[in-house]
């Protein structure tokens, strides 16, 4: 089997030369990277893959950058978008950029540079040069879950607002009235999002959000913990707390458990974004579920669809509420999973 010295030696260059043209760097020579090409060709190095990305300008490799691969909302989003590209014939390389917009430029970078046909992003922020770049540089690309308001690609996403809604409603029915919710980042969209809908669920029952009840957050769980000490601290705390995150919900469980106080009988909690760990804890958390399967599954289609030269679709999935037993719910109902 012919190896990268072979390559260098049919095409008269060096293998620093070949492995520059392997991986689409711009410093070479048209006349190299012709004649580089040529013995790639000539002698089938690697025609699994890259002869064929030199021959057809695709790689059948798409690009997901998520915001937090320790989230399980996130592990579930990356499995279903591996598991719908590996059915339609593309293999997905995985950045995690950990809830930072450096690291997400990051791995945006270097899969580029490694030649992906397709870009799947939660971003962090809508406020990265490069981000924009890529977005609008012809690079096929979708937003997933997260989006970059005014940037023209697909984005699959999940609409909570009548979950939302539907939570405050129970919440209001189960008599709670002062409530308070630990925001995710205002720079992401589903940060601000979750915030406006809660707030204007609580006025359709003439209830306020007061300043002292609105705690940020940063969708981990240490912002969660922190933001419902200060809730806890309060003259008058809130009845119920709901975290607009998974991990910030955890957080928020460990510092009232740290306080010597039980949910749901000294505070209620509800979060978005349902996990499977909610059934487990005690007690077993109200949230609100997304159909994360069926949005990474999306997200790869919208995303092949473009790459493929058909017109990528936006796609809006509906949450719902699940209701257990952490906002002071009669134990005599049901869990609905």
């Amino acid at each position: 089997m012919a190896g990268i010295k072979d390559v260098a030696a049919a095409a008269g260059v060096s293998v620093a030369t070949v492995s520059r043209v392997l991986n689409g760097h711009p410093s070479v020579s048209a006349d190299a990277r012709t004649r580089v090409e040529a013995a790639v060709e000539t002698l089938g190095y690697r025609p699994n893959a890259v002869a064929r990305s030199l021959r057809t300008d695709q790689t059948r490799a798409l690009g997901l950058v998520i915001s937090d691969v320790l989230n399980p909302y996130f592990t579930e989003l990356a499995r279903s978008v591996e598991e719908e590209a590996r059915a339609l014939g593309y293999s997905v390389v995985i950045g995690n950029a950990d809830e930072r917009p450096d690291l997400q430029d990051h791995h945006v970078r270097t899969l580029l540079d490694r030649r992906i046909d397709g870009l799947l992003v939660s971003p962090t922020d809508g406020a990265s040069p490069l981000m924009l770049d890529a977005a609008r540089g012809g690079t096929p690309m979708v937003f997933v879950d997260r989006w970059i308001p005014g940037v023209d690609v697909p984005v699959v996403r999940s609409d909570g607002r009548a979950a939302v809604r539907d939570l405050v409603a129970h919440l209001h029915g189960l008599g709670h009235r002062r409530l308070a919710i630990i925001a995710g980042p205002a720079a992401t969209t589903t940060g601000r999002e979750r915030v406006e809908a809660f707030r204007e669920a609580l006025a359709a029952y003439g209830l306020e959000l007061p300043d002292d009840c609105i705690g940020q957050g940063d969708f981990q769980a240490a912002s969660g913990r922190r933001v419902t000490e200060g809730f806890l601290d309060l003259p008058e705390p809130p009845e119920a707390v709901f975290a607009t995150d998974n991990l910030m919900a955890l957080g928020a469980l460990d510092a009232v458990r740290a306080r010597g106080l039980r949910v749901p009988d000294d505070i209620a909690l509800a979060a978005f974004d349902d996990i499977p760990w909610f059934v487990h804890t005690d007690p077993p958390i109200t949230a609100i579920a997304q159909s994360t399967g069926d949005l990474g599954r999306a997200a790869v289609r919208a995303l092949v669809d473009r790459i493929e030269g058909r017109p990528g679709e936006s796609v809006t999935l509906p949450a719902r509420l699940v209701v257990r037993r952490s906002c002071g719910e009669p134990d005599a109902t049901p869990p609905r999973a």
